[in-house]
């Protein structure tokens, strides 16, 4: 099969043609056809001979209307030790065409066929896109030979003399019908061309990611060798018409008949071209497909692999079509190399650009710059990279001004372009690390080795602190911890601090119910003035807050309620840390039945998923007393009920009690989990009683 690779010429050779194929005509072609294992690089050469025609097509408007031609700069595209090479090996061939040509056009033109099969055998040991480029240089000679001494004709002595031997000047005096006689051959000239680039574009795949048995290239393969022949045969028919038109063809003169040929020729290359377009395609899109699959599976190798740094693996990860500078650092504003990472612990902050918030990026902002204040700081010494997910096929000019808006918040690096990502990037994000469209965050140790999965959670709840990122360092984190108030609203504002070291109860309540709100803020601070205790009370919102929630927080504030959290982002991130609470306590295999913090976070999330209000109280940072809102407001409502046992238990053990007494023995909880795909346990137990609740799905698209 003689196809585009160049190295399968001599193995392939009998896959050229099909049965159906198997004419007079391509067993003829097919006999011409004899190359050697040397494969010749006909880009360059094929560049120059563009620029003749180029060049050549551009002189014939001003020829026509007598005006001095001014040649424009030959476009640079070739490597000159390329181009020699190819001359070197094929310039005798070149001449001998050129002389072939001129000779059977000066005798009248002769057997059309037998001239193009005879240039074909002088072609015999080169490979098909070889043999069409070299026969266009050929003809190529001769036409720039003619158009430069036109173009010289009425300024240059040695030009005048030269187109008087060759019996040019006559053309040149009679130029008033030369413009529409060279209009069929300008047609043919671009369709030999077109179909000439098409065959060098098929040699130039590379041959790695070939299947040379796949029906798509056995059709190629058939096609190009007729598309040579008939590219051949056009530059026959090319020179003769042009002999005619200057004269030299032995009082030959273009008919209509000539200028018909031309068109028709031009036809078929064109009808080639599509064919060989499409093949082209088809070709592209197997090769692309096995480039890869081999890229996914060198990814897939390379981490399951120990390496001495994480360079490697990364370049492997951010590969965008070869770029040196894929990355944009966020603070300097500048593009620079996968190096800066070099023997770092690598964030990869992996999202879609649908499913990142502006409140996420603010967070995420304030937490990475707090860890940057202190260079010397154990945490700080770790570099994020955001890689945004953006699919084959999007359409990129849609999403480019929201991913630049979101680049611009970042101080981090991100990747700079990331319509460029290879596609086996995506494929390996999405299959071996399973990003669906919630962001995740993968940690690469200083050797590209992934310590956890998904560090998301980690930042969330304990930020810098966490530094390493690794799945241990989580682990012992939560060895730490306790459930109460530090855990549950950390650093959501400075005033719980305030409030926590002067030894005040502390209420935190939710929920959007604007009357409840006016009850049970007016019941508890009546509470606290009767039992002189120092209570600050604090507004949460509701999870995914929205218009309605700011609508609460202005009139809590305009009423003077109770304090609340001005910053609709800081509501968001109190809710965001809570859920990633249950995702980390899921990661570590953690049930509401083993684990109390579990229980807890369960309990406050299935509150906010109630459409009623709720409360928890706490002094100091360990105990705390929380319930629903029913029942805390009840309660507050019956403190005669429960306030002598004040003394004895304490504010908070006493209120804790008789909640527990009032709540009601049929109840129904509702928990909506913002989960990702895969990550969400089929057993999910009430928080309140320990019996499984039961699984349905909601879709939800608003804020409110």
């Amino acid at each position: 099969m003689e196809m585009v690779p160049r190295k399968m010429q001599s193995r392939a050779t009998r896959h050229i043609f099909s049965a159906s194929d198997d004419t007079v005509m391509t067993k003829q072609i097919r006999a011409t056809h004899a190359p050697i294992e040397e494969h010749v690089d006909a880009r360059p050469l094929l560049y120059v001979v563009q620029d003749i025609f180029r060049q050549a097509a551009s002189l014939i408007p001003d020829i026509v209307q007598g005006k001095q031609v001014q040649m424009g700069a030959m476009k640079d595209n070739t490597n000159e030790s390329d181009l020699f090479d190819m001359l070197e090996i094929s310039y005798h061939t070149i001449n001998k065409i050129s002389c072939e040509i001129s000779c059977k056009c000066l005798m009248g033109g002769g057997d059309a066929h037998a001239t193009t099969i005879g240039i074909l055998g002088m072609l015999s040991s080169y490979s098909w896109d070889a043999k069409a480029v070299i026969a266009l240089a050929a003809f190529a000679a001769n036409l720039g030979e003619f158009w430069l001494v036109a173009q010289l004709y009425a300024t240059n002595r040695l030009a005048k003399s030269v187109a008087l031997l060759k019996h040019i000047h006559e053309t040149l005096n009679h130029v008033d019908d030369l413009g529409p006689k060279f209009e069929a051959v300008n047609n043919l000239l671009k369709a030999m061309l077109d179909v000439t680039n098409c065959i060098v574009e098929f040699h130039e795949l590379p041959d790695q990611y070939i299947d040379y048995e796949a029906p798509e290239t056995q059709t190629a393969s058939s096609l190009i060798p007729s598309a040579v022949y008939w590219t051949i045969r056009s530059i026959v028919a090319c020179a003769s018409h042009i002999l005619g038109i200057i004269g030299l063809g032995q009082g030959y003169m273009t008919s209509t008949i000539e200028t018909w040929e031309l068109s028709s020729l031009t036809h078929k290359l064109d009808n080639m071209n599509g064919h060989l377009q499409k093949q082209l395609s088809i070709c592209r899109q197997h090769l692309d497909d096995n480039k890869q699959r081999e890229a996914f599976q060198t990814l897939c190798h390379l981490f399951e692999t120990s390496h001495q740094d994480n360079i490697q693996v990364l370049k492997a990860l951010i590969r965008c079509k070869d770029d040196p500078l894929p990355l944009f650092n966020g603070s300097t504003k500048q593009r620079v190399s996968i190096e800066v990472l070099r023997k770092k612990i690598v964030l990869l902050y992996i999202t879609d650009l649908h499913h990142i918030s502006d409140q996420e990026v603010v967070i995420f902002e304030q937490m990475f710059q707090e860890s940057r204040q202190d260079s010397t700081r154990l945490e700080s010494q770790y570099e994020l990279v955001w890689i945004p997910v953006v699919e084959k096929g999007t359409a990129w000019t849609e999403s480019k001004l929201k991913f630049e808006k979101l680049q611009s918040m970042m101080p981090w690096y991100s990747v700079y372009d990331p319509s460029l990502l290879e596609p086996a990037t995506i494929r390996y994000i999405k299959e071996v690390w399973l990003f669906n469209t919630k962001p995740m965050l993968v940690v690469l140790d200083p050797q590209g080795k992934v310590v956890n999965l998904n560090a998301v959670h980690m930042m969330w709840i304990w930020g810098s602190m966490a530094y390493p990122f690794s799945s241990l360092r989580e682990e012992a984190l939560w060895k730490e911890e306790t459930w109460g108030l530090a855990l549950l609203a950390d650093t959501i504002d400075p005033l719980l601090f305030d409030w926590v070291s002067t030894g005040k109860y502390i209420c935190l309540y939710g929920g959007d119910d604007m009357e409840w709100i006016r009850k049970f803020t007016s019941a508890a601070k009546s509470m606290a003035r009767t039992l002189q205790i120092p209570l600050e009370m604090m507004y949460v919102g509701k999870s995914n807050p929205g218009q309605k929630v700011r609508k609460i927080n202005k009139t809590i504030y305009e009423e003077n309620l109770s304090s609340i959290l001005a910053d609709p982002t800081i509501i968001w991130f109190f809710w965001v840390r809570l859920e990633s609470m249950w995702h980390s306590k899921l990661q570590q295999s953690k049930t509401v039945e083993n684990d109390q913090i579990m229980l807890e976070i369960m309990r406050i999330l299935s509150f906010d998923s109630s459409d009623q209000g709720w409360a928890v109280i706490s002094q100091g940072t360990v105990k705390m007393t929380q319930g629903k809102g029913d029942s805390f407001l009840k309660c507050l409502n019956e403190f005669d009920e429960w306030k002598d046992n004040v003394n004895d238990k304490g504010v908070l053990p006493a209120m804790d009690d008789y909640i527990q007494g009032i709540q009601q023995p049929h109840h129904c909880n509702r928990l909506i989990l913002p989960g990702v795909e895969g990550t969400i346990p089929d057993k999910i137990v009430c928080a309140e009683c320990g019996q499984p609740m039961e699984k349905f799905y909601m879709y939800r698209c608003c804020n409110e």
